[in-house]
């Protein structure tokens, strides 16, 4: 794969300060204190392009798609369309047929555990995971092999949030019927060296799942250079609207996988003795789909383009290269996730103050962080600790917001002593 990290430092710096001027939202005080938002691994802001793309879909082009032959159905019909090339073009997928539209990250895993699945995986079979997996790849893999009877495989990580490979390696055998990898941690922030991963399956024949909710948004991805067999992503997470993600496919294996729902406009015929399926892409979008969704999420695409990836990628680095030793300097805050390669993403805890009242105390000065397991229990229980506060930085975001973190937990010192 190419370097990402030299091309990310030959970008020309963006200007965070005039972008947040584009989210309506930030522009607002909490609790009489200038919003500082730094939730993003849970759920981004929306920029006014895309809010006034949504309210230009509803106002002009409301109808469903692919079945009128009115105008406005043609015109949905090409908005969500051209959604998908759209997205298509972001991930630099050979074909749209390859885009299948879905609520989320969450349900595009759980179609390919469902679909591939039922295609592929028998009893004593194994699917391989990591250790620092959210619940979303996870839950679907047990339910799938307890469905068979095939086995879950964890590939263990180190204290510092990094995965064993050479374990990994022994871990793929004959048996072995897909890994499921998150590209970026959404507790740890650690990103995984997905093109090693990939290439070591692959030389055994084995398909990868890359969960890329936590890296669509702050990274340049090209699934074709990954060499990905599936990818998966929220628009949320990414500037867009929620309710809507993407499931990358390969077209050889989505071809030979069985529907993952029945519907409307998934199918070519129908009668009481048989049903014959649509073609890729919409063979897995039953039903009427969230075409406002997507058509937000293309906006969302575009808005993310015009920056640049490498742009975001650069400015989230400097970011995070800033906050940790400034958040080191205070006395008992330890940092959980240090890995080498580490996107903009800090989980922490302060001394004895729970990670619930240090949350609460910096939303009374108008920053918005996370608190909880993050939805990766299991890795809450690798380092024996219930929870943690985590900081999750966006383009958006400036070397001042990091500056008010940092003086409301000093208020918290003061508070808890």
């Amino acid at each position: 794969m190419r370097d990402i990290k030299r091309d990310i430092e030959a970008e020309t710096p963006l200007d965070a300060e005039a972008l947040r001027a584009d989210f309506p939202v930030l522009g607002q005080q909490v609790n009489g204190k200038p919003l500082v938002y730094l939730d993003n691994a849970a759920s981004t802001q929306k920029p006014r392009v895309v809010i006034d793309r949504l309210k230009r879909y509803y106002e002009t082009e409301n109808a469903n798609v692919h079945r009128g032959v009115h105008v406005l159905s043609q015109r949905a019909t090409d908005a969500f369309e051209g959604a998908r090339e759209t997205v298509r073009g972001f991930i630099n997928a050979s074909d749209s047929k390859e885009i299948i539209f879905v609520r989320g990250a969450t349900e595009a895993i759980n179609l390919v555990a469902w679909s591939f699945g039922q295609k592929y995986v028998n009893k004593d079979d194994e699917i391989v995971i990591s250790a620092m997996e959210h619940h979303s790849n996870i839950v679907p893999w047990q339910m799938l092999c307890e469905r068979t009877g095939a086995h879950l495989r964890v590939i263990p990580m180190n204290r510092d949030g990094e995965l064993d490979m050479d374990v990994y390696a022994d871990m793929l055998g004959s048996r072995t019927r897909l890994v499921a990898v998150g590209h970026v941690s959404n507790a740890l922030g650690t990103v995984n060296p997905v093109a090693e991963i990939i290439d070591k399956a692959h030389r055994k024949n084995i398909p990868v799942l890359v969960d890329g909710a936590q890296s669509v948004p702050h990274m340049p991805v090209d699934v074709q250079e990954m060499d990905c067999d599936f990818f998966a992503f929220s628009g949320h997470k990414m500037y867009g609207p929620t309710g809507i993600g993407v499931l990358y496919g390969r077209a050889e294996l989505l071809d030979a996988m069985p529907p993952y729902q029945g519907g409307g406009d998934m199918i070519r015929s129908v009668t009481f003795k048989k049903t014959t399926f649509n073609t890729l892409p919409y063979k897995f979008e039953a039903g009427t789909p969230h075409i406002a969704g997507a058509v937000g999420l293309a906006a969302a695409v575009e808005y993310l383009t015009g920056i640049g990836m490498a742009r975001i990628a650069a400015h989230e680095s400097s970011l995070l290269e800033y906050a940790t030793p400034r958040l080191l300097e205070l006395d008992g805050l330890s940092i959980y996730g240090n890995a080498g390669n580490k996107a903009a993403v800090i989980s922490f805890l302060f001394g004895d103050v729970h990670p619930h009242d240090i949350g609460t105390i910096l939303d009374q000065a108008g920053i918005a962080i996370r608190t909880g397991h993050h939805c990766a229990q299991p890795v809450m229980d690798f380092y024996s600790i219930p929870a943690t506060a985590r900081a999750s930085f966006g383009l958006y975001n400036t070397r001042g917001d990091v500056d008010r973190l940092v003086e409301g937990l000093n208020e918290i010192k003061e508070v808890f002593g």
